[in-house]
């Protein structure tokens, strides 16, 4: 699916329609679905987690920012969010990351997934593709995995609102 984002207001938007779906999301691990955002600096991906994270319950003790140093943000929201920053990282994952994505109460969202080899991408997650247009953000959001795609499925009348095709 892809979508066309006018500016931050609306990225912070989809991000609370995203928490909203990946709150009550069921992998097969268990825990949430995971989200895993790739695409250049300044393209939306720390904005879209903060609406996210803005959307969830407990997100009032929660300060949004981009995990660049410590590689891993936790937020005290729930479900517990593991915020992860991956563009200093090359090769296998980070062991917090192999952690979190086996936990059943955490929502793991990462950026810079495409950092790390396909063999360490969980097997089910929705995966936010950011590209570079002439004016706004456009992404495209790809399902990994079964509970991903009906999530996504399910999504689809939200997520309307932004959809065009992308400029060319």
């Amino acid at each position: 699916m892809q979508l066309i984002l006018a500016d931050a207001d609306q990225t912070l938007a989809l991000g609370a329609a995203l928490a909203r779906a990946l709150a009550h999301s069921r992998c097969a691990t268990g825990g949430p679905v995971p989200l895993l955002l790739s695409g250049p600096l300044g393209a939306g991906k720390t904005t879209l987690v903060r609406g996210l994270v803005g959307a969830l319950p407990g997100a009032r003790e929660a300060e949004v920012s981009s995990p660049s140093f410590n590689i891993v943000n936790l937020y005290p929201t729930r479900p517990q969010v593991a915020h992860f920053d991956l563009y200093r990282v090359a090769g296998a994952a980070p062991e917090e990351l192999l952690d979190a994505l086996d936990a059943k109460d955490v929502l793991v969202v990462a950026e810079w997934m495409e950092n790390l080899p396909g063999s360490d991408w969980p097997e089910d997650a929705l995966h936010l593709v950011w590209t570079a247009v002439p004016s706004g953000r456009a992404l495209e959001i790809r399902a990994l995995g079964k509970a991903a795609g009906g999530l996504l499925a399910a999504l689809a009348p939200t997520l309307t609102q932004w959809q065009k095709d992308f400029p060319r």
